[in-house]
């Protein structure tokens, strides 16, 4: 008995695996959905249909295949319907029969029975006498056309040489589903170290209601031809978090060159519906607020970033999705919000700068003080002040873009430099509470 139960419980499981709805959701605006139905069959030619997909389903993508008595069926035609039921629709159908109006309001003269001649701009009615233009009321169809459908409908013709029930599964493309990630990192009181939450977040507006679904996230760069109404950009898909900071109900794995991030439980997407789940976690991360003066961004304001190493040691060390990211710090008694930046994709032990916004309390002012000419060679002369009005000392980094289209050198400076980049050097400097400090410097530029 006990061998018996076993049994029926393997292929309860085993169905209920074979039946599942499974959705791969890329993370702009497509969707893969994988559906299998039991179907049940006669012997010869005949229409199967399905009206239970998505609205924003690209029809071209639609693949088919039984997947019992495969080499006894054969798929003749496909086609998409969806010229679905409304009013104007229904009428259109109606031309030319016989249709019923139960007259309401003021127009106390009864039903009005008579054949209908046009429902543009208004109806127009025959009945045995006269034509009835305009007639209120309540209208009455004998039946709905065949050739309307309630839902959009993927109707099969197939040749079958054997009957009864069989199974086929159905993949397509849709439109309308998406994908991203979202985050919310709160720093503490003194701005030293922060926790972070990553939340996966679903935005389902396909038309389709996808209930109990597996649900898999594809990561990587996905190529798509532009083609006619459903051509779209290449899409950038982020990569996935590994196993080590990702939430116990994902896995992540290699899929050809991209990876795949599988959720561990069955969950249902309404239609209209952002659905959030989180997928990494991570506290008492390291960060460093940093103050940055770039002239050719803002002649005056401060940048503030808050930068962290994404490396385990600083109990991350994961690739980070791009997205967006809220920030937040831990006042006496409350979290109050400061600032929210959106970030790319970031390997693991890369830097990561967020964006928090302008200093309040610190200021910069760049001038040229000279510029000479001779033949092939310029020199020019800057003076750069930082301005600290805080009643404590900051670190402030000062970039300087140079000119990338000819050699330059650094002839005299007041404060040491690092060169960045080929047309990038960057000052770092120490002010004291409420005084002001002063960088000086001389580029020479030459042309070959």
């Amino acid at each position: 008995m006990k061998n018996i139960i076993s049994v029926i419980f393997v292929l309860f499981i085993a169905a209920q695996f074979l039946y599942a709805v499974s959705v791969t959701i890329y993370n702009n605006d497509l969707a893969l959905v994988r559906d299998t139905k039991n179907v049940k069959l006669t012997k010869g030619v005949q229409n199967i249909e399905l009206d239970e997909v998505a609205a924003k389903i690209d029809p071209t993508s639609v693949l088919p295949k039984f997947l019992s008595n495969a080499n006894k069926i054969k798929i003749l035609e496909q086609n998409f319907d969806f010229d679905l039921v409304n009013t104007d629709k229904l009428l259109s159908k109606y031309i030319g029969e016989t249709i019923e109006i139960e007259r309401t309001g003021e127009d106390k003269r009864g039903k009005l029975t008579g054949k209908l001649l046009s429902a543009y701009g208004g109806l127009v009615v025959q009945n045995e006498s006269k034509i009835v233009l305009n007639p209120q009321g309540e209208i009455s169809l004998s039946k709905l056309p065949e050739d309307l459908k309630l839902k959009p409908t993927l109707i099969w013709l197939v040749e079958s040489e054997t009957e009864g029930n069989s199974q086929i599964e159905i993949s397509y493309q849709t439109g309308g589903i998406s994908w991203n990630a979202d985050y919310v990192l709160v720093t503490n009181e003194k701005d030293t170290a922060a926790d972070i939450t990553g939340w996966v977040t679903i935005n389902n507006n396909s038309g389709a209601v996808f209930k109990d679904a597996k649900l898999k996230l594809i990561a990587g760069d996905i190529n798509r031809v532009s083609q006619n109404k459903y051509a779209q950009k290449r899409m950038m898909a982020p990569l996935m978090a590994e196993a080590a900071a990702v939430d116990s109900s994902f896995e992540e794995k290699s899929f050809f060159e991209y990876h795949m991030y599988e959720l561990q439980r069955k969950s249902t997407l309404k239609d209209r519906e952002i659905k959030q789940i989180q997928f990494i976690s991570a506290k008492n991360i390291p960060v460093k607020k940093v103050f940055t003066y770039n002239a050719d961004i803002d002649p005056v304001k401060i940048k503030i970033t808050l930068d962290l190493k994404n490396s385990k040691e600083n109990n991350l060390g994961i690739p980070l999705p791009k997205g967006r990211v809220r920030v937040s710090k831990y006042d006496s008694d409350s979290i109050e919000f400061i600032g929210e930046d959106s970030i790319d994709h970031t390997a693991k032990d890369a830097k990561l700068s967020i964006n928090i916004g302008n200093a309040f309390d610190i200021t910069g002012k760049k001038i040229q003080t000279n510029s000479k000419t001779e033949g092939k060679t310029s020199y020019q002369s800057f003076s750069i002040n930082i301005k600290n009005s805080k009643n404590t000392s900051v670190d402030v980094n000062v970039e300087e873009m140079l000119n990338a289209w000819s050699n330059w050198e650094i002839k005299e400076n007041s404060v040491p430099f690092v060169k960045k980049d080929k047309s990038t050097i960057e000052f770092s400097v120490n002010i004291p509470a409420n005084t002001e400090k002063e960088i000086k410097y001389t580029v020479k530029y030459w042309w070959k």
